[in-house]
């Protein structure tokens, strides 16, 4: 994995990497072909005429030139966080940086927790609109068979999540080689017309677009929310960087990718000038109909390996947000004894499922799908590029006027096209914001839920130390092997603790007091895992730092303090975990739904034995109730 001071990979490496970027990384923007110039016409708003298509072709290859090439693949690849990217590694970059700055930190999280509820949009809407263009392609092979194009999208999308489970290890090798071969049938398809009508090259000079938006500001703006469809997946490019590094990602990007799509792009702009009735599908028009059945099979399947990326990048940023304390503790199912990064979360994959079958029911077909679509993309392409402004200016320490000029530009880009988008919320854009203000309010009230409950605990807390020595002034029975509390407040007595000496009033031999620390970092190495501090009579308290990318095996990163003299033998040590249940009651900083909802996300998250990868048989699990409210906590029985 690259990341943090990885050196650049050359040779047969490079390559391998650079075909696997082309599956992964490029998989949605490569399939946006199928519907991003359709949907500028579709509407009716903007009539096929020559100048109208050399204008939006222009725009087209413009804002892959800007928002792609120099924007993302230029600019944004630089902001890397230890060698990740995404919003989530840019979004603990920019609140590092200004966390002197508390105020402006607090706003930064805000934006950044937006931008990533919105991708879960995003994540819902990229299989449906992406599988529903390949599987319409049908249409124009047999129109007889449109009624079954929505069955046959439900059937394919079905298959794909319910596939999740197993992994992507065995099918993820085909993916690069599927989609080099996806990408040299765009740049084929598009050629034909390209060299019979040479006259669409014209949209490459920015003249064209100049003059569309200034001649006809009225249908250029309502052209955008269409036209920005074309760069749909730029995010990925950056999110994926931790998984390839940047130089396989530019080079998959300016040696095949580009090249391939504005072949596609002009050679369905040639067909419109030459064949202005063939708008209803100019991508399949392309095709010779001998080819079409072969061509809907390719579709669907780079669809299918576009849609595969964006679940994986789900469970992903799901796995980092969880980490974050943004959202609470889910089931994960690693897939991979070899990759780390290969997991699978039911509860994020069967949800984005029964997201997509509504969205595909509710709109029906891409043209519907893509008023929704774009005010996802456009969000977070906004928000990466106000994030990216705190980066340079704080983190990197570039003058404020260099700062303005990198990122303004991008700004006002990305803000005509949010702007554009806007405008269609009733048309279909409230479906990713519906599921973007779900997803914020539950991230929010989990966060602000843990800070009242944490706050909680340390009033009635007893400091460690303090107690340890009350403790051994008339010791308890010493019973052999290592007891291993763990606990979330350093420094004070776990709960474990005091119902374990209450109820079997022992002390084993060797007791480590353990408290796991998540930083906004995405790696820290096994050298700075673990920090020890000794309390005396064999006690210790231990902290494990882990990154959000980082899986936190508790076991496995304990088994580093035998460098400090203190072994654990697995079969001799247990694990006493900490539990509190909620009693809803009325407290200043939450609204009764909202302390609900908080109590009955924390009563259902999953278990933080196997979150943290204890032994099943050798954890303890001792509880106590909590009023979050005014009133004092009460302890209740262990179990």
């Amino acid at each position: 994995m690259a990341h943090g001071t990885t050196p650049a990979p050359r040779g047969g490496r490079l390559a391998a990497l650079t075909l696997a970027a082309l599956g992964v990384v490029y998989g949605d923007i490569g399939t946006s072909p199928l519907y991003a110039l359709k949907e500028v016409f579709a509407t009716g708003r903007v009539p096929a005429t020559p100048e109208h298509i050399l204008g939006i072709l222009s725009l087209m290859f413009w804002l892959l030139t800007l928002v792609v090439s120099l924007k993302y693949v230029t600019l944004i690849l630089r902001a890397d966080n230890h060698g990740e990217g995404g919003l989530v590694a840019m979004l603990a970059l920019a609140s590092m940086a200004v966390q002197d700055r508390p105020v402006l930190r607090r706003a930064l999280l805000g934006l950044g927790m937006l931008g990533t509820a919105i991708f879960f949009g995003d994540g819902v809407i990229t299989p449906a609109i992406s599988v529903l263009s390949a599987v319409e392609g049908l249409e124009v092979a047999a129109p007889g068979l449109q009624p079954f194009v929505v069955p046959l999208t439900l059937a394919v999308l079905t298959a794909l999540f319910a596939l999740q489970k197993h992994g992507t290890a065995r099918v993820g090798a085909l993916f690069g080689p599927v989609m080099l071969l996806w990408f040299a049938v765009l740049a084929a398809l598009g050629l034909g017309p390209i060299v019979q009508h040479p006259q669409v090259l014209a949209a490459l000079s920015p003249h064209h677009a100049w003059r569309f938006v200034i001649e006809q500001p009225a249908v250029a703006f309502a052209a955008l929310a269409a036209i920005v469809l074309c760069v749909t997946g730029a995010e990925a490019l950056y999110a994926d960087m931790g998984h390839f590094g940047r130089r396989p990602i530019r080079l998959a990007w300016f040696g095949w990718v580009m090249p391939a799509l504005v072949l596609n792009y002009f050679g369905q702009g040639a067909l419109l000038l030459a064949h202005p009735q063939d708008i209803d599908n100019p991508f399949f028009e392309l095709a010779p109909r001998w080819a079409l059945a072969p061509l809907v099979l390719l579709a669907t399947v780079a669809t299918v390996i576009a849609s595969q990326a964006l679940i994986s990048a789900a469970f992903s940023v799901t796995k980092q947000v969880i980490q974050l304390g943004y959202l609470p503790r889910l089931r994960i199912i690693h897939t991979s004894a070899r990759a780390a990064g290969q997991i699978y979360l039911p509860l994020v994959n069967w949800a984005l499922y029964a997201g997509v079958v509504v969205a595909v029911a509710v709109f029906g077909s891409s043209s519907e799908l893509a008023s929704a679509y774009g005010i996802a993309v456009t969000l977070n392409m906004f928000i990466t590029t106000v994030m990216a402004f705190f980066v340079i200016r704080y983190a990197w320490r570039y003058p404020w006027l260099l700062c303005v000029a990198a990122t303004g530009c991008f700004l006002a880009l990305d803000g005509a096209l949010l702007a554009a988008n806007a405008v269609k919320v009733l048309d279909g854009g409230w479906f990713p914001l519906v599921i973007g203000a779900l997803m914020l309010g539950l991230m929010t009230t989990w966060k602000r839920g843990r800070e009242l409950l944490s706050q909680r605990l340390r009033q009635e807390t007893i400091d460690l130390p303090a107690f340890l020595d009350s403790v051994f002034l008339s010791p308890p029975v010493r019973v052999p092997g290592t007891a291993v509390f763990l606990h979330a407040e350093k420094g004070s007595t776990p709960h474990a603790l005091l119902h374990n000496l209450k109820h079997n009033k022992v002390l084993h031999e060797t007791n480590l007091f353990v408290t796991v620390r998540h930083h906004e970092v995405p790696w820290i190495g096994f050298d700075k895992r673990v920090e020890v501090e000794p309390l005396g009579r064999d006690c210790w308290q231990v902290v494990l730092h882990f990154g959000f990318k980082n899986d936190p095996d508790v076991p496995q990163a304990l088994a580093l303090l035998r460098d400090r003299g203190i072994r654990l033998d697995d079969m001799e040590t247990s694990y006493f975990l900490s539990w509190e249940k909620i009693i809803p009651v009325a407290v200043h900083g939450l609204a009764g739904w909202q302390l609900k909802l908080f109590s009955s996300l924390h009563r259902n998250a999953a278990s933080a034995a196997d979150f943290l990868h204890l032994p099943a048989n050798r954890v303890v699990e001792l509880g106590s109730q909590i009023e979050l409210g005014q009133s004092l906590a009460r302890s209740g029985d262990s179990k």
